[in-house]
């Protein structure tokens, strides 16, 4: 086990470009699904999830030559596209990875999981007597 301390984790859903799914498939995805931030909460690991709407409403906001550019549409094109995520707070990468499997059972697509870098403060390397403004260790869950 890497800590006690828990940090965030990103659990990225890759769905493919077009419409939903009809209500028969979708539904009962969306009852285990909710089941699922379920179990998270119970098991205290559940921060926040929420879906996208589809890559062709997304706007791009770039900086470009001293200015900063919006352009319609997703950053890069593709097959698919992140269509919703799950944030969550795992101890481990083996914890993180259990809930990725979980959440891609449901699901039925593709999960990505990525974890948060622990903050500077919560390393060992933090010099102990700094007084910072605000905690960002209190901040972040790691204190």
């Amino acid at each position: 086990m890497e800590s006690l301390r828990s940090r965030p984790d990103l659990l990225s859903s890759y769905q493919p470009d077009g419409g939903p799914p009809p209500a028969e498939v979708l539904e009962p995805i969306m009852s285990d699904l909710a089941l699922l931030a379920e179990d998270m909460k119970a098991a205290g690991a559940w921060v926040f999830n929420g879906g996208l709407h589809p890559s062709s409403t997304a706007t791009v906001v770039q900086p470009k030559d001293g200015d900063v550019l919006t352009t319609d549409g997703p950053y890069l094109e593709g097959k698919e596209h992140i269509g919703g995520f799950t944030v969550i707070q795992a101890a481990d990468l083996d914890s993180a990875l259990e809930w990725g499997r979980k959440l891609a059972r449901v699901l039925t697509i593709p999960i990505e999981v990525r974890r948060t870098p622990r903050p500077r403060c919560c390393t060992p390397a933090a010099d102990p007597t700094r007084q910072p403004r605000r905690d960002p260790c209190a901040m972040s869950g790691c204190a």
